[in-house]
């Protein structure tokens, strides 16, 4: 037996849709992650970028469980002394780049390094139900469908 090892003539990328409209923040992000680095195929190399380009619309009306809207904060720091600033989810998500929430959800989710940040590359995330890869044809993920648990009414 030899162990198969994917080279860049065998990567097939696909486009996929997922609507994010009342789903779990962070089990949209596993999903997401996952379809990145591409894991769920079977030929999965390690080393090789062989995940699909990944949009996602309605990023916005994403949820959270319990009360992570309010409790959950994110921070960064400006680069100055004293330069730290914080916000919670609940006014990025209200603000006007509500897409960062999923964004550095994902990319948390992902390991660290360069082949990292070359498959965060191949996502892309709108705050609306509008966006700008019709041309790709995108087949559609229905995450809410895949587990009950994956969506959350608004409370």
């Amino acid at each position: 037996m030899k162990t198969f090892t994917a080279k860049p003539a065998d990567i097939e990328k696909k486009w996929i849709l997922i609507d994010a409209e009342g789903v779990v923040l962070g089990r949209l992000a596993s999903i997401i992650a996952m379809r990145l680095r591409g894991k769920h195929k079977p030929s999965f190399t390690p080393h090789m970028d062989m995940g699909d380009n990944v949009i996602v619309i309605n990023a916005d009306k994403v949820q959270l469980t319990g009360k992570k809207r309010d409790d959950k904060i994110h921070y960064w720091h400006t680069g100055h002394p004293g330069g730290i600033k914080s916000r919670t989810a609940g006014q990025i998500l209200e603000g006007d780049h509500p897409e960062r929430v999923v964004t550095q959800a994902v990319k948390r989710m992902l390991p660290g390094g360069k082949l990292s940040r070359q498959q965060m590359t191949n996502l892309r995330v709108f705050a609306g139900a509008e966006h700008s890869h019709d041309a790709q044809q995108p087949e559609v993920l229905d995450v809410k469908a895949m587990n009950p648990k994956n969506t959350r009414s608004a409370k």
